[in-house]
Order: structure tokens, then C-alpha cells, then sequence
């Protein structure tokens, strides 16, 4: 009797019908992981929630979550289809029973046994066991097979890399916990005259997040409303003529005290910020008016800080300073005690020739001077430097930001910009984004970006109109 087993090799051979004696075995042992349940979901489109729902599965009658059945049917496969008899083998049937629930954690040992041979057609009956890690008996049956009768020995294949992520729509979640606790925002929306925008605000209102003050022609919010069964309850609608009049009108509540926050609708920026900054009727303070977008990007391990990518088009030094101490600020409001503020340029070295890298320099020995407070600052560096330490020790680069940034300030708008817009349509990643250092917090978003978008904003807003009420309260 001879025994097969699955050892690792870079090669994939079969055992030809003429080599397989009865009594002949091979084994395969695989652990079940919480992700090969949901590969196996994702792959069949059983999404039984016994397999992918532990809530539901704390309510059956195993308590947890367990495995597909055919998982351990497809372990008993692949044993036929990879080793023995290998390459070459047709199914020809297969029976299944199963004795018991596989769980997440349990080692699977399959073993695959020659019971019979047919030498008119090369067929094979082979006992199919499968059992757990305490011996116990989870699956088995038979199988019928044609076995080969050519040998094959072949270089396995290199298959893609297969990574679970988390959807969209669970990263959008996972983004609204920075709200947890806190109380509802009353928010103006800025002439919400067309559907992803009037969709924002309700969804943030749906979401606990605000209570909406729409701005903005009222016949217009209405149709937009009816046309996409949105229901406006709850919601107070300002009238006005225009979205020229709807940027100052909602300006001059979020002065008067009556807002607390800012939504841009479907309106240009030029017109929401042109109120904004009015130095007589606008929201201006000491600090320079700056963007940041908050990134939840899927490959990185973090919320990633953008600014600014918005508003400040080819900002000077003194302009960087404010930009820099207000996505600090936003950082601490977030709850990072100390962000690591990574200065992008071109290169990692100053180059006198190099703007980008010449300020960069100078920010970080102003944060030494405590002229910038709060964060910790390390460039210039390029974008791999900044977010990758691989990329940062093979380069010899020693930093405490380098690899790990919270804060990417970026040279200029439009490297800003690309960046934001590469990493949300390229990356798939959820961006959120926000106006700092006006009295109120502005949710700025394209005219191009969903409902879902403008609500993660949102959550941003809700999480920076507390700080200031908690600031007011110190004071």
C-alpha cells in the first residue's frame, strides 16, 4: 500500500491508473479561516446568513458560524483533481454525507482510498473521508473516477493574488462610528437642486447625522424630491431665487448662530467660497481657509489626510503653515493624538531648484520652533516614501513619519487633486471631504460625487461643529 500526501513542491503530478494500487491512500489537511467561508460565499453565491451572518448563526442551532458543506466536498476534490489520481482524472460520480459541522478553526484531514479498479475502462472506486482535528468523522462517501492513464508532471500554475476587502458600503459604515455619541448637527444645504446632492443631505439626516436646513429655490427642491421619491420630512427649506442667493443666505445663518455647519449642493465652489470668505458678511478667521480630504483607502492601514487639493491653488509657505495646523487640528478631532505630517514632493532630498522640497525643510524646523504644534512633521518625501516603509529603508530613509503618514500636504492644488481623484476611482477609495478654518465646518464635495460621499462629509462636519461647541464651552 502506498500513501500520498499534499507536500508542498513547485510541481504537479498525477498517479496513472497502472500506478494506483488498491489500498493506495493520499491526504490533504487545510484549517478553515473566516475568509475561505467568505471566498466560498463570494465564489458560489451562497450567502446563506448560517455561513456569513454570526448574528443570525448565534440563533441556529450551532451557535456560530459554520462552514459550507461542499467546502469540505471541494477539499475532497481537489485531492482527485491534483493528486491522486491527479492531472488527467474525470469525474465520474460522487456521494456525500455529512456527519458534522465544520467551525471556523477546525483542521480538516481528507483521505482518499482505492477501494476498486475496472480495467475495461480505467474507472476507480475510492472511499472519500473527511475528519476533523478531534477525530471526528465530518464528511464521506464515494467517488467514481477515470483515472489517467498517461503520466503528467507540470510547473504548478501561478495564479493571481486573491485578497478579501471590505465593500464600499462597510467602509461608509465603518466611517459614521466617528459619530457615535454624538448629538445631531443642525446643517445648511446650499441650493440642493439636483438628486445626488438632495440625497446627501437625507441620507445624512436618515443617518442621525443632521437636521437639514435646505437652501435654495423651493420649487426646484420640491420637483427634484417628487422626481426621486425623496421624502423632505423633517427638513426646513429656506426660499430663495438662485444659488447665488442661496451661498449668502446660508453664510449669514451659519454667522448668525442658526446653522452650525455648511453643505455645498449644486452649486460651484467659486460661489459657495466667494460667500464664504467675504471679509465683511463671511465666515473668515484668523486661520487661512484650507481643504482636507479624509481617505478610507483599502490598501492602507489608516485614514489618510489630503490637503489641500480644493481651495488654496499654489499656497506659499505662510499659507502652508495654516494648512498644515488645520489638518492637524482636524487630526486631534479624529482622535490622533500626534499625526504624522508627511510634506510631499518630487524627490526626498532639498533641491534648491524645488520649491516643494525648499518648504518642506522649512516647515519641519518651524514645528521644531513650535511655530506649527500638535503633529509630527518629517520631508521632503516622496508619495512612496511617505506611505510605504519599504519603500522608505530601502531608500536608507530614518523617520517616524516616513511609511506611516496620518497627513499628506501636497505642493499644489492640482498634484492635490490628481492624487484624491487617482485614489477614489483607482483605488477604490471612500473619500470625505472638508473645509477648515472658517467658523463653521463646510462639506465640500464635486458636483460628480454620490450621495454616500457627501454623507461621509458630513460625518466629518458632525465630529468638528462638537469640537468647536466642547472649545466654546472651555472658554
Amino acid at each position: 500500500m502506498t500513501h500520498f500526501n499534499d507536500a508542498d513542491s513547485n510541481f504537479i503530478e498525477n498517479r496513472t491508473y497502472d500506478e494506483i494500487q488498491v489500498g493506495d491512500t493520499a491526504t490533504l489537511v487545510r484549517t478553515l479561516r473566516p475568509e475561505d467561508i467568505q471566498m466560498f460565499a463570494i465564489m458560489s453565491g451562497d450567502i446563506n446568513p448560517a455561513h456569513v451572518d454570526p448574528e443570525y448563526a448565534r440563533s441556529s442551532m450551532f451557535r456560530e458560524v459554520i462552514a459550507h458543506g461542499m467546502w469540505g466536498g471541494a477539499l475532497i476534490s481537489t485531492v482527485l483533481g491534483t493528486q491522486f489520481p491527479g492531472p488527467g482524472t474525470l469525474y465520474i460520480d460522487q456521494t456525500l454525507h455529512f456527519s458534522q459541522p465544520v467551525r471556523v478553526g477546525d483542521t480538516l484531514t481528507v483521505t482518499v482510498r482505492c477501494e476498486r479498479k475496472f480495467d475495461h475502462n480505467k474507472h476507480m472506486i475510492l472511499d472519500c473521508q473527511c475528519a476533523n482535528q478531534d477525530g471526528q468523522k465530518v464528511i464521506h462517501g464515494t467517488a467514481e473516477v477515470q483515472a489517467p492513464v498517461e503520466k503528467i508532471k507540470r510547473a504548478k500554475a501561478n495564479l493571481p493574488e486573491f485578497k478579501l476587502s471590505e465593500t464600499k458600503k462597510t467602509r461608509f459604515e465603518h466611517l459614521l462610528t466617528i459619530t457615535d455619541g454624538l448629538d445631531l448637527v443642525q446643517m445648511a444645504v446650499v441650493h440642493p437642486c439636483d438628486a445626488e446632492s438632495l440625497k446627501g443631505a437625507l441620507l445624512a439626516r436618515d443617518h442621525n447625522l443632521i437636521i437639514p436646513t435646505l437652501v435654495g429655490p423651493e420649487d426646484k427642491i420640491r420637483q427634484v424630491a417628487a422626481a426621486n421619491h425623496l421624502d423632505l420630512t423633517g427638513c426646513r427649506i429656506v426660499n430663495v431665487p438662485h444659488s447665488h442667493a442661496a451661498a449668502e443666505v446660508a453664510v449669514a445663518l451659519a454667522r448668525e448662530g442658526e446653522v452650525e455647519a455648511l453643505m455645498k449642493g449644486s452649486l460651484h465652489t467659486d460661489e459657495l467660497m466667494m460667500a464664504v470668505i467675504d471679509k465683511n458678511v463671511g465666515l473668515r478667521t484668523e486661520r487661512r481657509i484650507s481643504h482636507v480630504f479624509l481617505m478610507d483607502v483599502p490598501t492602507y492601514p489608516r485614514f489618510l489626510m489630503i490637503t489641500d487639493a480644493a481651495v488654496n491653488v499654489a499656497p506659499s509657505l505662510e499659507d502652508k503653515v495654516h494648512i498644515v495646523q488645520n489638518a492637524i487640528d482636524l487630526a486631534h478631532m479624529l482622535h490622533i493624538p500626534e499625526p504624522k505630517v508627511a510634506l510631499l514632493a518630487a524627490v526626498e532630498t532639498v533641491n534648491p531648484k524645488m520649491m516643494a522640497t525648499l518648504d518642506a525643510a522649512a516647515l519641519c524646523k518651524m514645528a521644531d520652533r513650535g511655530q506649527i504644534k500638535g503633529g509630527l512633521l518629517d520631508g521632503p518625501l516622496a508619495f512612496d516614501n511617505a506611505i510605504s516603509l519599504v519603500a522608505a529603508r530601502t531608500k536608507g530613509i530614518k523617520s517616524a513619519v516616513a511609511g506611516q503618514a496620518d497627513i499628506l500636504l501636497v505642493p499644489d492644488i492640482e498634484s492635490g487633486n490628481m492624487l484624491a481623484k487617482q485614489l477614489e476611482y483607482l483605488a477604490e477609495a471612500l473619500a470625505a471631504g472638508i473645509v477648515l478654518g472658517a467658523k463653521v465646518p463646510i462639506v465640500l464635495t464635486s458636483r460628480a460625487d454620490s450621495a454616500q460621499t457627501r454623507t461621509a462629509s458630513t460625518a466629518v462636519a458632525v465630529v468638528m461643529a462638537h469640537a468647536k461647541r466642547h472649545a466654546i464651552v472651555r472658554n
